[in-house]
């Protein structure tokens, strides 16, 4: 993404380097958040990851007519993909954190199920895991960042 690191964001910047720059500042932010992800004892993790995602997106959205259309569609469904695969993971963990905000104060049967409910998400939460590893392993994150700097590069083309 050496184009739009480059360039300053000013008032004489053209529109495709303003996108350039933007969107290239988004996937460094996506990226920064890839780290341990896939822990689940840190959900905070793939919150700020899957916020970064949102981000890249709305900005790929609002940018689309800077880019290769062709090379935008690809870019654009990989990040989409990533952030679905982050969507399931995050929703077990905000529901287990919920729930397990009431577990001091149920008692008797009640508490047990909700225990079984806290367990039965956290198994959930592992299955979304397990589909979330492949769309962050290295490998993966590589492509899609090669996928992002192509895009960059043909800003304004």
């Amino acid at each position: 993404m050496a184009r739009a690191r480059e360039i300053d964001l000013d008032c004489d910047a053209s529109f495709a380097d303003a996108a350039a720059l933007v969107i290239a500042r988004r996937a460094d932010e996506l990226f920064e958040h890839s780290d341990g992800v896939l822990d689940t004892a840190d959900i905070e993790r793939v919150h700020d990851m899957r916020v970064a995602t949102r981000r890249l997106r709305a900005a790929m959205e609002i940018f689309e007519p800077c880019f290769p259309p062709k090379l935008w569609r690809r870019a654009l469904k990989r990040v989409k993909a990533l952030a679905d695969a982050l969507g399931e993971r995050r929703d077990r963990d905000v529901a287990i954190e919920f729930l397990a905000g009431f577990s001091d104060e149920v008692r008797g049967p009640d508490r047990e199920r909700l225990e079984a409910a806290i367990e039965g998400l956290r198994e959930e939460q592992r299955e979304a895991n397990d589909r979330l590893a492949p769309a962050v392993d290295a490998k993966r994150l590589r492509k899609l960042r090669r996928r992002l700097d192509k895009l960059v590069e043909g800003a304004g083309e």
